[in-house]
Order: C-alpha cells, then structure tokens, then sequence
C-alpha cells in the first residue's frame, strides 16, 4: 500500500485529477485531494506525482513511510 498526499503547495491545476482521476480531485478549494489516504500501488499515482508543476504530491510506502519513485 501507498500512502498519497498533497501538500499545501498545491495550486490546483487539476493536472493530477486528469492523469489519475481514479486518485485524485479538486476540492472546495479549487486545491487536489487525494481520494484516499492509502492506495494499492498505482502507476498512474506516481505519473500523477511526477507531472504536478509544484511537486505537491508525495507518495510513500504506507508501512515505513520510504518515498516510492516513479
């Protein structure tokens, strides 16, 4: 399992919620929100990670909290 996250640094260009939509959405905020704190490995989590302009999204290992690379 991997744990997603979106950091505050999140400017809402929705580039995560096209290229995981299963993963990812806009809140309230015009800002992403992962739609699950925890994800079975995902390829499209981490091509959602690695094309986000701000680097908000971190994805690790759920059990030791190791960043997982794309």
């Amino acid at each position: 399992m991997w744990k997603v996250e979106v950091s505050p640094a999140c400017i809402g260009t929705g580039v995560c919620a096209g290229t995981a939509p299963r993963h990812f959405a806009l809140g309230p905020d015009g800002r992403s929100r992962p739609l699950a704190a925890s994800v079975d490995a995902d390829e499209a989590v981490l091509g959602a990670a690695a094309s986000c302009p701000m680097e908000a999204i971190a994805v690790t290992d759920a059990d030791t909290g190791v960043p997982i690379e794309g």
